[in-house]
Formats: C-alpha cells, sequence, structure tokens
C-alpha cells in the first residue's frame, strides 16, 4: 500500500485525499525530472542522468550530505532551466497542478525572480510569467472538477543586496498573484537584520512576511526574523528546541520542560513553524534529540502547544510530497486523522490571505477530515 492510499487511525479517506495546506515549498525545488530533461538542451544544461528516475536519484543523493550549503548547489541545475518566461509558466503550471494531485487545497510557490534574469527577463517578467501558470493550472483544475488555490511568495537572496528591491517587486504584485515576502539562501553569516530596511517598509505596507531562520543559526536568526524581519511565520524554526529543556521527571512516564524566553514567546503568541521533516534531516537541521526521524522536535513541539505545520520544502530534493511527509511523521509518532487535521489547520491559519479566505480553507478542511 502506498503512503497516499493509506487510512489514518480515525479516518475513513485515504492520506492522499484529505485537504492539505502547503505552505514552504520552493519552487526551483519542485520541478518534474522529466520537465528538467526536456528542457535542459535548449538552455545548455548538462545533467548528471538521462533518465527521469535516474535524475531523482541523484538529486536525492546529493542532497543528503547533511550540510545546507551543499544542498544548495543542487539548485545550480533547476535555475538554469528557469530563464525563460515559457519555462518559468509551464514549471510553475506543473508544480500547482503535482499539488492538486497530492490533495493540496492552498499552496504557497515560493521563489526568488532575482534568480531568473539571465535569459534577459526583467523582475517584472519573471513574476508575471510564474503567475500565467499558476492561474493555468488553477482553471484546469476547476475545469475537471478540482479546486486549489495558490499564489507566489516573493524571496530575496539573503547573500546578495537587493532586498528592496524585491521587497517592491513583491508590492507591485500584491494584488495580481504575490502573498508574501521572503529570505532564502544560506543563513549563517547573512542575518535578517541585513534587510531590516526592506522588512521596515513591507510592515508599513502591511504586507506578510516569512524568514527562513533556526535552520542553519540557531536562535540567534529566529530572534532576528522576528524583530528585524517583523516575520509572522519561521521557516523551518526547528533549532527553537535548543530553547526547550527536557528532563527526566520522578518517574518514567514524565518529562520536566523548561521553556527558554524565545520559546516561550514563539508559543504563547502562537507564531507558525514551517518544518519540513524530510528537508531538516538532510540538512542536519536539528539533531539534538536522536537519529532520523525519530529525533526531529516536531513531536516534541508539538504536545508542548507550538503551532506546527508540515511541509515539503523542496520536493524534488528531497524525493517527497505532503502525503509522504505526513506519512513519515504519522509512522514516527503514532499520530491520527485528529492530529493531522490539527497541523492542516494549523497551516490554514497561517496562510498569506484574508480571514475569511483562511477561514473557507478551514471549512475545507474540516470537512475533508470527515468531521462536518
Amino acid at each position: 500500500m502506498t503512503d497516499a492510499e493509506r487510512i489514518l487511525p480515525g479516518s475513513r479517506v485515504p492520506l492522499g485525499q484529505l485537504p492539505k495546506i502547503s505552505l514552504h515549498d520552493h519552487l526551483d525545488g519542485g520541478l518534474r525530472a522529466q520537465t528538467i530533461i526536456d528542457l535542459a538542451p535548449a538552455a545548455g544544461v548538462e545533467l548528471p542522468a538521462d533518465t527521469a528516475e535516474a535524475l531523482e536519484a541523484w538529486f536525492l543523493a546529493s542532497c543528503s550530505s547533511g550540510e545546507l550549503v551543499d544542498y544548495l548547489k543542487t539548485f545550480d541545475i533547476t535555475i538554469a532551466v528557469m530563464q525563460t518566461a515559457e519555462n518559468l509558466t509551464r514549471i510553475a503550471r506543473e508544480f500547482v497542478e503535482d499539488l492538486a494531485a497530492d490533495g493540496v487545497i492552498y499552496g504557497e510557490l515560493r521563489w526568488a525572480p532575482e534568480q531568473h534574469l539571465a535569459g534577459g527577463l526583467s523582475l517584472d517578467q519573471a513574476v508575471e510569467a510564474v503567475q500565467e501558470g499558476i492561474d493555468e493550472a488553477i482553471e484546469a483544475i476547476e475545469a475537471g472538477g478540482g479546486w486549489i488555490r495558490a499564489g507566489q511568495l516573493i524571496s530575496a537572496m539573503r547573500q546578495n543586496d537587493r532586498g528592496m528591491e524585491i521587497a517592491q517587486l513583491a508590492l507591485r504584485h500584491r494584488d495580481s498573484g504575490a502573498h508574501g515576502f521572503d529570505i532564502a539562501g544560506p543563513e549563517k553569516g547573512f542575518p535578517p537584520s541585513r534587510f531590516a530596511d526592506a522588512f521596515d517598509l513591507l510592515a508599513n505596507e502591511s504586507f506578510p512576511v516569512t524568514v527562513h531562520a533556526g535552520e542553519a543559526d540557531g536562535l540567534d536568526s529566529i530572534r532576528s526574523a522576528l524583530v528585524d524581519g517583523h516575520a509572522l511565520r519561521i521557516g523551518h524554526g526547528v533549532c527553537i528546541a535548543e530553547d526547550i529543556q527536557l528532563e527526566d521527571g520522578d518517574d518514567d512516564e514524565t518529562s520536566l520542560v523548561t521553556l527558554g524566553r524565545l520559546a516561550q514567546w514563539i508559543k504563547d503568541r502562537g507564531i507558525p513553524l514551517e518544518t519540513s521533516p524530510s528537508s531538516n534531516l538532510q540538512t542536519a537541521a536539528f539533531t539534538g534529540w536522536g537519529p532520523g526521524i525519530t529525533g526531529h522536535p516536531f513531536d516534541v513541539l508539538y504536545q508542548l502547544g507550538f503551532k506546527v505545520t508540515v511541509n515539503t520544502d523542496n520536493r524534488l530534493m528531497s524525493g517527497t510530497s505532503l502525503t509522504r511527509e505526513v506519512a513519515l511523521l504519522v509512522d514516527a509518532f503514532g499520530y491520527d486523522a485528529d492530529d493531522v487535521e490539527q497541523f492542516m489547520v494549523n497551516a490554514a491559519d497561517a496562510a498569506f490571505l484574508p480571514l475569511e479566505d483562511r477561514e473557507e480553507l478551514v471549512e475545507r478542511i474540516v470537512t475533508g477530515f470527515g468531521r462536518a
């Protein structure tokens, strides 16, 4: 039985069909392997494999070194075939189609337009090309009887100095597909404070922000995302576990938990954490509580009341889907349908959408999980 065919305890609907929300999913990390093969010759890209299956295996192996920097190098290939409007439109269209096939009812496509100008596109043309693909996919899905909503998260690369320019780009497209802003790329040495002026602009314009933090640079990165970035969500954020102390209680069944001030702040204010279990393992984002998925702090955070969400990060690089990520957590921690529904409600509440649209997503989740 595949992950998509599994029936969770407390559910009658296969896992693959349950409604899901995808908040942290990179456009340049979610290409179909066959699409890369199709587009590579015209882009002058030499590939390490010539079949989709072999190329998928290469990406997965290359991204499992335990270092974020090595993980990021694989994007040289995907970005190289994303330099024309036609290619961007195709890739965005297929991206949304693949989300819908995985049961996703709302997805945010995270990408950095500044990395897609080598073919002569302007920043605005690149954003428009991606939006065209999103719109085409939604139209086709609805014509086939399905339903999905999607939008762009415009990212600035934290190692570059274009933060203000990209923030202004996001604001120009806020009414035509841009749902939020992010910074991405190497975390160490490039704190959110580098883009304080851009984040201030976005806050003044009431435009939502999420920030990659707590993946490769610990608690200071998370603190800067909140203070300097005015972040409403934290991308990954698993290093917040460094601010949580667990000690054995008086018997084998209990533990004493102490939250540091930063962890307490995030928990008390319900700041969503965009965890991506497989990716976090590949980049060794957190290894303090043991090897494998069972060593991931997701369950501790969930049990303590943090607003955790489940994400894929980069489906190609991790050989994964949102259904698979959920299945991994179910196997590791014994979750049932009620737990998974809560993860999706958390994500719907955290979506960069108006309140009424988020309420609609929650209604669809509750109905889809058989609670209505």
